[in-house]
């Protein structure tokens, strides 16, 4: 079985590990970084995009996206054939059959 007891010198490595990041001096990025930096950014924002959102493209979605508003239940696309559409509030209310 492991020991998992705490080593009693723990403290004292984080301490001189610590120490040493702190004694070592601030380092700089090499010559015109940013603006090598800046440049890509600026170069990567400019590429063309595409005309289509993505999920348009594939046509699986642009079919599903069809499929869904054809059958979505509005009865705007395709009417329904089994009933009349009857306006709201035409007439008075009629009594509901007895049971």
């Amino acid at each position: 079985m492991s020991d998992l007891a705490p080593r009693p010198d723990t403290d004292e490595e984080w301490e001189s590990l610590l120490r040493e990041w702190r004694a070592q001096s601030n380092v700089q990025p090499r010559p015109f970084f940013y603006s090598r930096v800046r440049a890509r950014l600026v170069g990567e924002a400019a590429e063309a995009r595409p005309i289509l959102p993505a999920w348009l493209r594939w046509p699986s979605y642009a079919a599903m996206v069809g499929i869904i508003l054809l059958l979505s239940g509005d009865g705007a696309v395709v009417p329904s054939a089994a009933t009349r559409p009857q306006p709201y509030l035409s007439g008075p209310p009629t009594a509901l059959p007895a049971r």
